[in-house]
C-alpha cells in the first residue's frame, strides 16, 4: 500500500470526512457529529494556518552524522516523537466502519509497529474505554488510555482498570469538558479543580497527562497537581470556538513549564515540518488527531504504521536539512516566525 492508495481507501470509507487536500478545517467547518471544528470552526482553523506562519531555516554546512529522530518518554524509547491522539466515538463522528474497539485496535497495533504508541478514547458507553484496554494488555501496555472529566468515582475506577492493563501511562483529556454530545447522552462532563486533580493523580503511580492546557496558569496548576506531563491542546477546535491555535500558546507554557514536566502538544499538526516546528517552540512530542482516523479508514494498523513513517520521514528530513542531529539539538533558532 502507498499513501495515494490509503487516500482513495478513506474517502470511499469515511461518512462525514472528506479527506481534503488539506486538512485545515474549512470544509467541515461547525460540523459536529462529524469532524469539524465548534461554531465557525475558527479554532480548528487556525491550528492549521498558525503553522504556516513558521518557515525553517535551511543549514547544510555541518559535520554529518547519523540522524536520531527518537525519544525516550516513560522508560520507553519511541521511533518517533509523534503519538496517535485520542479519538473516541467513531461510529458517530466518522463512519460506521468501525467500532470503537476495532478503530482503536488498529491505532495501537499499527503505533506499536510503527516504533511509537496510540493514545485511546473513551465515550458514554464504557466499552469505548474499557474495550481498549484488551488490545492495550495485549501489546505490552503499549497505549494510553485517556479519560474523560467525569466525576471523581468513575475516574478512579478507570484509572484501576487502565493499570490492570499495565498501560505505560494514562491522560485525561480535561478539554472534554465543553462535549456537550456527552450531556446528551446521559454522561455529563466537567472541569476539575487543582485539589480534584492531585487527589485523582496521586491515586496512581503510572504516569499521567493532563490534555487541554492552553493557558501558562493552567501548565503551572498542572504541574502542581503532580502531572507527568501536559498536552497543549484546544481539542481541535471541537469544545470552544475561537481560541487561540496551540503552536500560538505553545512558546510561554513551555518557558513556563520546560524541564519540569513532559510537553505534549496537538492541534493542526500535519506534517513532519510541523513536528519539528513543534519542537522548536518547546514541545517535547506532538500528538495528531484527524490525520490517523484518516490512517484506520484508509488501511486499518497498515495505514497507521504507513501514515507514521511517512511522518517520521519526513521528520527526518527536515533535520538533515536544518543542522539537528538528534531531537535535542532542535531550536527556535531553526525557524523563522513570519506573521
Amino acid at each position: 500500500m502507498d499513501y495515494k492508495t490509503l487516500l482513495d481507501n478513506a474517502k470511499k470509507n469515511m461518512r462525514t470526512c472528506r479527506v481534503c487536500p488539506q486538512c485545515n478545517g474549512r470544509a467541515c467547518r461547525g460540523e459536529i457529529p462529524g469532524v469539524g471544528g465548534k461554531g465557525n470552526g475558527l479554532g480548528f482553523i487556525r491550528n492549521y494556518d498558525k503553522f504556516r506562519d513558521i518557515k525553517i531555516n535551511m543549514d547544510t554546512i555541518y559535520n554529518s552524522e547519523e540522524i536520531d529522530t527518537s525519544i525516550e518518554l516513560f522508560g520507553i524509547k519511541f521511533k518517533y516523537p509523534v503519538f496517535a491522539a485520542p479519538i473516541g466515538a467513531v461510529e458517530i463522528n466518522y463512519s460506521d466502519l468501525y467500532t470503537d474497539y476495532e478503530y482503536q485496535k488498529a491505532i495501537i497495533e499499527g503505533c506499536k509497529n510503527a516504533g511509537i504508541v496510540g493514545f485511546t478514547g473513551d465515550g458514554a458507553k464504557d466499552e469505548a474505554y474499557e474495550s481498549p484496554l484488551k488490545v492495550i494488555g495485549k501489546n505490552s501496555g503499549l497505549g494510553v488510555p485517556t479519560i474523560k472529566p467525569w466525576k471523581k468515582d468513575e475516574i478512579l475506577r478507570k484509572i484501576k482498570l487502565a493499570e490492570e492493563a499495565g498501560a505505560i501511562a494514562m491522560a485525561m483529556d480535561i478539554d472534554a469538558a465543553g462535549l456537550a454530545l456527552l450531556g446528551m447522552q446521559g454522561k455529563p462532563v466537567a472541569p476539575k479543580s487543582a485539589e480534584e486533580l492531585k487527589e485523582i493523580i496521586s491515586s496512581t503511580n503510572t504516569p499521567f497527562i493532563l490534555k487541554g492546557i492552553m493557558t501558562v496558569e493552567g501548565a503551572k496548576k498542572a504541574l502542581e497537581s503532580g502531572a507527568y506531563g501536559i498536552v497543549v491542546s484546544n481539542h481541535g477546535g471541537r469544545v470552544l470556538d475561537e481560541t487561540p491555535s496551540t503552536i500560538e500558546v505553545l512558546p510561554q507554557i513551555a518557558k513556563a513549564v520546560k524541564g519540569k514536566m513532559k510537553i505534549f502538544i496537538d492541534g493542526g499538526i500535519r506534517s513532519g515540518l510541523d513536528v519539528f516546528k513543534s519542537l522548536a517552540l518547546g514541545a517535547d512530542a506532538v500528538l495528531i488527531g484527524r490525520p490517523y482516523a484518516v490512517a484506520v479508514y484508509g488501511g486499518a494498523a497498515e495505514g497507521v504504521e504507513l501514515y507514521t513513517n511517512k511522518i517520521g520521514r519526513e521528520l527526518h528530513d527536515t533535520m538533515l536539512m536544518s543542522g539537528a542531529k538528534s531531537l535535542d539539538d532542535i531550536n527556535e533558532k531553526m525557524i523563522t516566525m513570519c506573521r
